[in-house]
């Protein structure tokens, strides 16, 4: 089976566009990236298009209709957060698979100031609201992080150094939605949303696309591999039945699972990794991840935080981006985004941000339902 490389990748800056529309905002992305590949609609052999509140509405046909409509067959990709990496990884199997030399994956969302409340309707039983709090997003989060709390001392103060980072980072970032510092004492004292995370400890709604162009070996060759990308791992799971308390969902184990799988698949380590884009949804969820990924042992993600390990300069940096509490949270497009961010520093083209030397990149996205979508990038050997 083919090598799969990444030959060009962008992505708007994020924000609200209240008078733009889904395909126009995808459509945006997709000519900046194909741009970045120099390469056009027509070389292109199919689109694989992500996008969640608009599931239904064939958004990737929509995009073509803005940026040429070539006949190519057109996927359509939802899974919850995680909907931007499986539609990449959608594309990085049918290359993988022989099917297509070029392929186009596009992310895009328009949320404005809204999002995901909770589950979803339909359900039947016992409810879980009430039983342990509420089933919104910022209560499960907050719920997780007074676990990881109880069992290994995490403090509030901890938690909130990642949001700090986070948007201390994003300064750097002029594709960020917010560019911005917020101090400790600023991040504890916001308006609470959901004990421990405040308000500058959760994500932001916006709006946002990102695209890929993705090859084969054999074209990435025959195109020149001087700014291409190899994908050496892409990995998508789902939670395995365990007899537990479903009042209070599991956030760690798909993570847990698509990591071990991604690192087999790339022959690495966490030790080999050099900066991560993962999921930080909330404050709290992205102290659980450093555990989740490897990156530490259990137990040990806030002495991460505390020594400085994950920021810009320091052993493993994460979310150099801004993450999802600063960058932005546009649910189909963060999956692409990570990987443009990623990519960027591969390519050493990051600027101000650059992690010097970045060989090795990892990606991270969960959609609780649950969806986990890891993937492994490595720069080009010179």
């Amino acid at each position: 089976m083919s090598d799969v490389y990444i030959l060009g990748t962008d992505m708007i800056k994020f924000g609200r566009f209240p008078d733009r529309t889904v395909p126009d905002l995808g459509a945006q992305a997709a000519l900046m990236a194909l741009d970045d590949a120099g390469l056009s609609i027509n070389d292109m052999e199919a689109l694989y298009c992500g996008n969640l509140m608009q599931s239904n509405a064939m958004v990737g046909q929509r995009i073509l209709r803005e940026i040429g409509q070539t006949g190519v067959p057109v996927v359509n990709c939802a899974n919850a957060c995680a909907t931007g990496a499986t539609a990449f990884r959608e594309g990085w199997a049918a290359i993988k698979a022989g099917l297509y030399d070029l392929v186009l994956v596009v992310g895009v969302e328009q949320m404005g100031k809204a999002g995901l409340l909770g589950g979803g309707g339909g359900s039947t039983g016992i409810p879980t609201e009430g039983l342990l709090g509420s089933s919104t997003m910022p209560a499960v989060f907050a719920e997780a992080g007074q676990e990881h709390a109880r069992k290994y001392g995490t403090t509030f103060e901890q938690f909130a150094k990642v949001s700090v980072k986070n948007h201390h980072h994003s300064t750097k970032n002029p594709k960020a939605m917010y560019q911005i510092e917020t101090p400790l004492d600023k991040v504890m004292g916001a308006e609470m949303i959901s004990y421990p995370n405040t308000k500058l400890m959760c994500s932001v709604n916006v709006d946002g696309s990102a695209a890929a162009v993705i090859a084969s070996e054999k074209k990435a060759r025959e195109l020149g591999l001087g700014r291409a990308v190899k994908v050496s791992a892409s990995v998508l799971t789902s939670d395995r039945f365990t007899e537990r308390d479903l009042t209070m969902p599991d956030v760690n184990t798909c993570t847990r699972e698509a990591a071990a799988k991604a690192y087999e698949m790339a022959g690495i380590g966490p030790e080999d990794v050099n900066l991560v884009e993962l999921h930080d949804c909330f404050a709290t969820a992205e102290i659980l991840h450093y555990e989740n990924l490897g990156l530490c042992k259990d137990g040990e993600a806030g002495r991460l935080i505390d020594d400085g390990e994950v920021a810009h300069g320091g052993r493993v940096p994460v979310n150099v981006s801004g993450g999802l509490l600063s960058k932005g949270h546009p649910l189909g497009a963060t999956g692409v985004a990570n990987i443009y961010e990623v990519t960027t520093h591969l390519r050493g083209e990051a600027g101000e941000r650059q992690v010097v030397g970045a060989k090795v990149g990892l990606t991270h996205v969960i959609g609780l339902g649950s969806a986990c979508a890891i993937h492994v990038l490595e720069r080009v050997s010179d």
